[in-house]
């Protein structure tokens, strides 16, 4: 299979769907059904059937977004370039009927939500280009908005060298927390000798109020599909895996079905595209351990043991699964590997800032009126974010803090709210990126609680393998629950500022090294809060 044989399938789909101007489009992700989508997907389906046009059809897809106004219906045009005419929030069954017969007509304003508020029009969408439009069951579907075509480009035009070269200069950095430059890793693996080489995509997605990647797979699973495809033809591997909780029920059976679709098409097995390249992929079910986040308690998992890190060197590019170089990426980076080979490392690259290159996926959560997925250009600052694309902070309370980077992050304060989004500038404030988890605080929250909360996960998190972890982030929870009670002294916040620091040192893993940063930063920026607990000894 060429260029012209996929292009050739992509058209069939438009064909078979040629009639077709105008599409009502059905959140059908978690957070949607979550809030009852299945029964507003069936009663659309029963009103256009009884009172709809043939020109237009009612299709289920991915994540909208705005995950806390779901159910989410949007109406638009199939014209080039598609065209959002409508959305509606909070969609009941009971509105079917009057969706359907609005079409091409005057919209159902009591449920309309405005398509050019900032949360839509101040958003970049590189990653998400396709969630909220494509059926994410749809291997047809998926390949008529140019799905595969990098691969296809890859396998028939590019060398694995060239494909490397293409990554390394687009600056893509791993999405997974870490920051490390994708193409680099890649240029590593492919270096290796010839022999066993393995990708895998860490889709074990593990910090509080993340959700990222799990809407992705649910919305665009063989987006990631393609990625880790052109990945394993880069490096000279020939079998992947997805590690995948198995908390992420939809997202399993969506990627199952990606899975199989694609064999079936010939797009994973062997020989693809007619060429000497294989390529399969396995899922692989984890249980919820946070700590399998981390590469080699993901690997250790994946071979049939118990999840716990292990010391590096060796890393997994020279020693990773059963002893092979292995790559390891996450989903959202794996999703930006598509776009980089269609359009060119040059244009990824003119995106974002000087060190952060591209776009990147958030999701917005806690006191934030606009809860649900952003996908925004690295660079714009935190303020953007929160008070534009967010909305604000409802019910007239004032910002406090917002959370980056999970428990291994930090807090912000407000008066930094204009720094940039970028890895270098929140590091400065002792916080990091991490996978996109954005947690925000209004002025009721209190900053020693939230402390006591991102360590209580951390110390139940722990895989207890090392000494610093295990008993340090114990004592640490201790000494907070002491101070947030307030019963603790001076004494006490000295030994905490002490045990941070061992355990950041100390620690095998990156769970433990980071383990203190929530404490360290809100001592940073809230440490009037904890001084306003403390007994006068």
């Amino acid at each position: 299979m060429n260029i012209d044989d996929i292009d050739e399938l992509a058209q069939k789909h438009r064909d078979k769907f040629a009639g077709i101007d105008t599409e009502v489009r059905v959140c059908l992700a978690t957070s949607c059904q979550s809030s009852g989508a299945p029964p507003v997907f069936e009663a659309l389906t029963e009103a256009h059937k009884a009172h709809g046009s043939g020109t237009c059809r009612v299709k289920g897809v991915g994540c909208m977004g705005l995950c806390s106004a779901g159910p989410m219906v949007a109406v638009a045009r199939t014209d080039e370039p598609p065209e959002l005419e409508v959305l509606y929030r909070e969609v009941k069954p009971d509105d079917a009927a009057d969706i359907i017969a609005s079409v091409g007509g005057t919209p159902v304003e009591r449920i309309r939500f405005p398509t050019d508020a900032p949360f839509f029009t101040r958003q970049q969408r590189i990653v998400r280009e396709n969630t909220g439009i494509i059926d994410p069951e749809s291997f047809t579907g998926y390949v008529a908005v140019g799905g595969y075509r990098s691969m296809v480009q890859a396998l028939t035009e590019m060398t694995p060298g060239a494909v490397v070269a293409e990554v390394t200069t687009s600056g893509l950095r791993g999405r997974g927390g870490g920051g490390y430059p994708t193409g680099l890793k890649w240029s590593t693996i492919a270096k290796m000798p010839a022999g066993q080489k393995y990708v895998i995509c860490n889709a074990d997605e593990g910090d509080p109020g993340a959700f990222m990647d799990r809407a992705i797979l649910e919305s665009d699973p063989h987006r990631v599909l393609e990625g880790m495809a052109i990945a394993a033809y880069a490096i000279g591997a020939n079998k992947g895996y997805v590690y995948l909780r198995a908390e992420y029920p939809l997202a399993v059976e969506r990627v199952e079905t990606a899975i199989r679709k694609a064999k079936r098409a010939g797009f994973l097995g062997n020989h693809i595209c007619e060429t000497q390249f294989n390529f399969d992929v396995e899922i692989r079910l984890g249980a919820g351990a946070f700590v399998c986040g981390e590469e080699t308690a993901l690997m250790a998992s994946i071979m049939g043991n118990r999840g716990q890190p292990r010391p590096r060197p060796p890393y997994p590019a020279e020693s990773g699964l059963w002893g092979c170089p292995t790559l390891i990426n996450n989903v959202e980076t794996f999703a930006n590997i598509t776009p980089i080979i269609r359009n060119g490392g040059e244009w990824y690259a003119g995106i974002g800032t000087e060190r952060s290159k591209g776009t990147k996926v958030f999701a917005l959560a806690g006191a934030i009126s606009n809860i649900g997925l952003i996908e925004v250009p690295m660079g714009i600052t935190l303020r953007e974010i929160i008070e534009e694309i967010g909305g604000g902070i409802p019910n007239g309370k004032a910002f406090k803090a917002v959370q980056t980077g999970g428990p291994s992050g930090g807090c912000i304060p407000a008066e930094h709210l204009d720094i940039p989004v970028d890895y270098d500038s929140l590091k400065t404030l002792g916080t990091i990126m991490g996978s996109g988890g954005m947690i925000v605080m209004d002025e009721t929250s209190d900053m020693v609680d939230v402390a006591r909360y991102f360590m209580e996960f951390c110390m139940t998190e722990s895989c207890g393998k090392c000494v610093p972890c295990r008993t340090g982030t114990q004592q640490m929870h201790g000494l907070l629950d002491t101070i947030a009670k307030g019963q603790g002294t001076h004494k006490d916040l000295a030994l905490l500022e002490e045990l941070c620091e061992v355990v950041q040192a100390t620690s095998l893993c990156g769970l433990g090294q980071t383990a203190p940063n929530p404490v360290l930063s809100t001592l940073r920026f809230f440490r009037d809060e904890y001084e306003q607990k403390l007994t006068a000894e």
